[in-house]
């Protein structure tokens, strides 16, 4: 079954009750900051395992402490309900971790 994309209304509403996370170049982006490359890597290893177990990855970026998220449902061809859970997901991980 798939997935439907979300509306800009929708994906706006969704957006104002997750910080740190805007709208770029039509996916989710976020850009987490951590104390060093170990923090930074064990956050992604986490956030790896989650993304698994929902088959959904995540396009990201890291370079030493930084790490840069974009998620979309390539599928659905754009924003789904799959990418705000995931987003979720990684800002409980990242929670009191980041700077």
């Amino acid at each position: 079954m798939a997935i439907a994309k979300l509306d800009d209304d929708e994906i706006t509403r969704r957006l104002a009750a997750l910080s740190g996370w805007t709208l770029q170049a039509g996916k989710l982006h976020r850009e987490y900051r951590f104390a060093d490359f170990v923090e930074a890597f064990g956050f992604m290893a986490g956030a790896a395992l989650v993304a698994e177990r929902m088959n959904h990855h995540p396009e990201w970026f890291n370079v030493w402490s930084t790490v840069r998220v974009d998620l979309t449902t390539h599928d659905a061809g754009g924003i789904t309900a799959k990418d705000f859970e995931l987003a979720g997901a990684m800002e409980r991980l990242a929670a009191g971790k980041t700077k």
